[in-house]
């Protein structure tokens, strides 16, 4: 999907590019497939966490020492709901039970989306940022200050045989370029929205 940019100015020396490549969702109907979306991921990680516990409380572990709440656990095992739970799990083997548990977490917890960013402040520098590709990790940050911009420029690439458009930043002292926007590549008419805005926000004290 390709990206779409959205641009924020929270003050006249302030401005955040954002392109993502997220599902848009400005109707009612993707707003509320998005919710049962979120419902249903939340729905498979708790089954996921529950049936690998479950299946592992047999192993020789200390299962009591390792998680505080483990007796609570056991107390819900000890319920009727807790016992048919039991009965569908214990046939299977231990750890394929762990691998499948691990994988269905890692695959609920994917973003399944890219998101991208430029804030610029005027007298401060700017900021990059890419987001992680879980919701568990933090997005990977990057601060240039003004005094090491030297310059904010478009440049084009080969890929393959595709002629790609990115923006980069030209760092004093790095003898590579820092491409803005490096995963999704946009196109040249959001990068030239970019370029500008940036550029003007940067060094037109008028703007």
């Amino acid at each position: 999907m390709p990206g779409r940019l959205r641009t924020r100015r929270p003050s006249p020396t302030t401005v955040s590019f954002t392109v993502s490549n997220a599902p848009h969702r400005s109707s009612s109907p993707t707003k509320i497939l998005f919710g049962i979306q979120i419902l249903l991921r939340a729905v498979l990680f708790c089954c996921a966490i529950v049936a690998g516990l479950v299946r592992l409380r047999h192993l020789p572990f200390e299962l009591e020492e390792r998680i505080a709440s483990w007796k609570v656990v056991l107390e819900i095992l000890d319920t009727p709901f807790g016992s048919r739970l039991c009965q569908l799990v214990d046939p299977y083997n231990p750890w394929a039970v762990t691998v499948v548990c691990a994988v269905v977490a890692y695959g609920v917890l994917r973003r399944g989306y890219t998101e991208e960013s430029l804030l610029v402040i005027r007298g401060f520098g700017i900021q990059t940022s890419t987001s992680s590709s879980t919701y568990l990790s933090s997005a990977a940050t990057r601060f240039i200050p003004t005094t090491q911009i030297q310059d904010i420029v478009i440049h084009e690439a080969f890929k393959g045989f595709e002629v790609r458009f990115y923006l980069a930043v030209i760092v004093e002292g790095e003898p590579d370029v820092l491409v803005v926007f490096p995963h999704l590549l946009p196109k040249r008419e959001i990068l030239e929205e970019v370029w500008r805005g940036s550029r003007r926000c940067l060094y037109d004290s008028k703007s």
